[in-house]
């Protein structure tokens, strides 16, 4: 069976900074207190959180982006922020990591979405949700595909839903068929509102929650998971389907039958806000890189089991996947060598 290798992943690695990606979804802004808690409140029964530092990140499709970002991979981020302060962050947080914003509209009807968590000991007490959830209107239609028309070298999209209004049916068409025209791969990381407007997708990317609501099924078994897998492969007209499944790891189905099971490697979870979207990203830049998909599938669920081990959103990095590559690769060797000992009885 084939296997992941260093040298493989070090090539398509050097090759991210001449790619570009555009990212298109639901852009937010996460906003954090973190503190420390040693009491309860005598006025409720809560802990008391004593405030340390205070900070904003990039959310959502902006965390997408963020993560092609530290993999090398440069980005076009197209979305909506709201003529707020917190809009402003988004965009100076996106600047300055060199994300091009030409695509983000200011939309004054609308606030951008925030999530705030209030974090204590390292673990999430409590989410404040701030957002509009109205579908996107023809104008904001056109100043994305008008971006897309004037970007330069785009290799891939990634549509990066998050039910917050931004990829309409209306939208998902233009942008599959504008990808279609140019013969370049979309990947799809779905929620449950569109679920099926996707077709001609390249990659379809639900978690198993998500592709047990559309289909109406239980997925236990890798059985059941093939089989919802082969079905959405046809329904959507999709190449491949990769449904994740959480400390199971993700399942791999293409339009040829080709299936694999891909196992987590996450060592410590300490929270898996935002491991899809790391997912969705580094699949694409695996992909664009010259990575078949199972094998940057393979990467992107190591990278996924990185993310997870910090607390809060968290994007992967070069350094970090290619030191949780070499652990991946370093302890599968020493699995086959005990094998074969024990095989022929050294």
């Amino acid at each position: 069976m084939d296997e992941l290798s260093i040298e493989r992943y070090r090539q398509w690695l050097a090759q991210l900074p001449d790619k570009h990606i555009a990212v298109i979804g639901d852009l937010m802004l996460d906003h954090y207190y973190l503190g420390s808690v040693t009491r309860i409140s005598p006025e409720a029964p809560v802990p008391v959180v004593e405030l340390e530092r205070e900070t904003c990140r990039l959310g959502g499709a902006a965390n997408v982006a963020h993560n092609l970002r530290t993999l090398g991979a440069q980005v076009l981020l197209c979305g909506v922020v709201g003529n707020d302060s917190n809009g402003a962050e988004l965009l100076r947080l996106a600047d300055e990591l060199g994300i091009e914003t030409k695509g983000v509209i200011t939309d004054a009807e609308r606030p951008t979405t925030v999530k705030t968590r209030v974090i204590g000991n390292s673990q999430q007490l409590l989410r404040l949700d701030r957002e509009a959830r109205a579908p996107i209107g023809a104008r904001i239609v056109e100043h994305i595909m008008s971006a897309l028309d004037h970007t330069q070298g785009i290799a891939a999209v990634i549509l990066e839903d998050y039910n917050k209004g931004v990829l309409t049916p209306a939208i998902i068409e233009q942008v599959i068929e504008w990808a279609r025209q140019r013969a370049l791969p979309v990947l799809v990381d779905p929620k449950i509102d569109n679920f099926f407007a996707y077709r001609g997708a390249t990659v379809f990317k639900p978690n198993q929650k998500e592709a047990q609501q559309a289909l109406g099924t239980r997925l236990d078994a890798d059985e059941s998971i093939v089989r919802a897998a082969v079905e959405l492969l046809q329904r959507l007209e999709a190449e491949t389907v990769l449904i994740t499944l959480g400390a199971r790891g993700m399942m791999l189905v293409e339009r040829n039958s080709f299936h694999r099971h891909i196992p987590s490697v996450a060592r410590h979870v300490a929270d898996v806000s935002g491991a899809g979207d790391t997912v969705v990203a580094t699949l694409a830049a695996m992909m664009v890189a010259g990575a078949r998909v199972w094998e940057a599938a393979t990467v992107a669920s190591i990278a996924a089991g990185v993310v997870c081990g910090e607390p809060g959103v968290v994007p992967i990095t070069a350094s970090a996947l290619t030191s949780a590559i070499e652990r991946f690769i370093s302890s599968r060797t020493r699995s086959e060598i005990a094998i074969e000992q024990s095989e022929t009885g050294s």
